[in-house]
């Protein structure tokens, strides 16, 4: 059985004062789950501290490059340096925002591994995309360009982030059969490579989760937890959402 995984991405939020505030008041969840914690790069060291090695750590993105001369950027290298185990790479906000396309995409992915770093890919489409009927396109066109990169060996201690656009921040959530669908559609296609590398990967669900339906969510079969946003930012919210994760699996 594959252990859930929850990850809090908190984005561009964070301060001393709110990290120590959240540390005091978190519970941690049952031990069957990994609970990992990507905050803002400058706030890594100071939450790993906070926590005394009780829960994973991350970073929101990393570099494509060891080192260089690469203005504003941080290696994967260096997270791992700092105490990470965990990446996000290809966030929708990144590939928005940032212009990454599927080639950076599959390059930070790549980096990652490099590093150490167990990656989280995140796939996903956007309104215009489903309304369209391209969902499962996108996602897997997504998929393959990392796929055909790095192959799918890696895959096996990686996980992958399914996070339509359309329910990120929206308050909006996939039901919980649309996000079975999907996260079953990626595990055929690793399947396609190598049957054990999908028994093994664990497919999270992002998009606007919240505890209120969470386990309605973590108890599809294929969705082994979760990559939250704004719910993560308050402890108990989220621990409740790391709860229910343990209780779904």
């Amino acid at each position: 059985m594959r252990r859930a995984l929850v990850a809090a991405n908190w984005k561009m939020n964070a301060s001393v004062a709110a990290i120590d505030a959240f540390v005091r008041a978190w519970q941690q969840p049952s031990s069957d789950v990994d609970v990992v914690f990507c905050p803002p790069l400058g706030y890594l060291d100071r939450l790993g501290s906070a926590f005394a090695g009780d829960v994973h750590l991350g970073v929101q993105d990393v570099g494509v490059e060891a080192k260089g001369a690469f203005t504003g950027e941080h290696s994967a290298e260096m997270a791992a340096d700092l105490g990470a185990a965990y990446c996000i790479v290809g966030h929708s906000e990144r590939r928005a925002m940032h212009g990454e396309d599927d080639a950076v995409v599959a390059g930070k992915f790549r980096a990652a591994l490099r590093a150490g770093l167990m990656p989280v890919l995140c796939v996903g489409e956007t309104l215009a995309e489903r309304r369209a009927g391209d969902a499962k396109e996108t996602v897997l066109r997504q998929l393959d360009a990392v796929l055909n990169d790095s192959g799918a060996a890696p895959f096996a201690d990686a996980a992958v982030a399914y996070e339509p656009v359309w329910a990120i921040g929206t308050g909006v959530t996939a039901s919980p059969e649309q996000a079975a669908e999907m996260h079953a559609t990626i595990r055929q296609r690793l399947a396609a490579e190598d049957a054990d590398v999908a028994t093994a990967v664990r497919i999270v669900y992002g998009g606007s989760v919240k505890a209120a339906n969470a386990l309605a969510l973590f108890a599809q079969v294929d969705i082994d937890g979760g990559l939250v946003g704004g719910a993560s930012l308050d402890p108990h919210e989220f621990a409740a959402i790391c709860a229910a994760a343990g209780a779904g699996q």
